[in-house]
């Protein structure tokens, strides 16, 4: 697949998520106003956004993956994963409190953190290269939110899969907390964990619903990074992909995640000031 957008295109569209991001103000659809835009093209568009936000003084702490399960990939006709990057400013901690004015519209998804201690470069990394390379995992919850509108105003048209991929992956924010394990040390197919909202069961499901492995998440990535010559570094946080459905997150929700013998991790939404 290639690209169709020229680099003042790809320019424009990352220079208005950005500000968007920064305004929490939804910008239009990208697949609304490039009708062929590509998924090479909204990948364009990401890298754009990263050195912008680099350039603004932010690190880059990781990798998240997005869009693991089969369901998921039918909703928006793909047949693989997408990816986005992590910032060092996209850290909450375990039971921390997240800003009434910090996002536009988040919701919440489970996962688990895979810490690197060892480089992954692609191609031809595997389930395997990803357990001995990685010094721990932990339960985590990340963040969603949409700098591009998820509905269109006008005409009822739902973002698509450029949109979310050139929004760096809907990538907003990442809770780390719950009990570290080694790889090796728990079969990591059968982490379970139930997501409350406001002490209320949302959803729940097993790490196995992650391409079967959540490692195939991360051994996915590197090998998909492979061809732009970018490798996953040690000291990499990398998201390996939500084993729940998003839930949104309201003005005064608190989220716990229940990983059973990996413990929990919650976050809490700030009401907004209505004074």
């Amino acid at each position: 697949m290639s690209e169709t957008l020229d680099a003042g295109a790809v320019a424009d569209a990352a220079s208005r998520l950005y500000e968007a991001e920064r305004t929490r103000t939804p910008i239009r659809q990208l697949s609304l106003q490039y009708p062929d835009m590509t998924i090479d093209d909204a990948y364009a568009v990401q890298r754009a956004l990263v050195e912008l936000k680099i350039a603004d003084g932010r690190t880059v702490r990781g990798r998240k993956i997005g869009l693991t399960s089969k369901v998921m990939q039918r909703a928006v006709s793909i047949s693989e994963p997408d990816y986005g990057a992590l910032f060092d400013d996209m850290f909450f901690d375990d039971g921390g409190t997240v800003p009434a004015n910090r996002f536009i519209r988040p919701r919440v998804e489970v996962e688990l953190a895979f810490v690197l201690g060892e480089t992954l470069k692609g191609p031809g990394v595997t389930l395997y290269d990803v357990l001995r390379a990685s010094e721990y995992v932990t339960p985590a919850l990340e963040i969603l939110d949409a700098r591009v509108q998820m509905s269109d105003p006008d005409t009822g048209h739902l973002r698509t899969i450029v949109d979310t991929i050139s929004d760096n992956a809907a990538d907003a924010g990442i809770v780390l907390g719950g009990n570290v394990v080694r790889s090796h040390d728990v079969d990591l197919r059968w982490v379970g964990a139930l997501l409350l909202r406001n002490a209320s069961i949302e959803e729940s499901g097993l790490a196995a619903a992650v391409l079967g492995h959540p490692a195939n998440g991360v051994a996915w990535l590197a090998n998909r990074l492979a061809p732009h010559d970018v490798a996953l570094q040690a000291g990499e946080i990398i998201l390996a992909g939500s084993f729940t459905k998003p839930v949104f997150a309201e003005p005064g929700d608190t989220f716990v995640a229940d990983y059973g013998p990996l413990g929990t991790v919650s976050v809490y939404f700030e009401p907004l000031d209505r004074t």
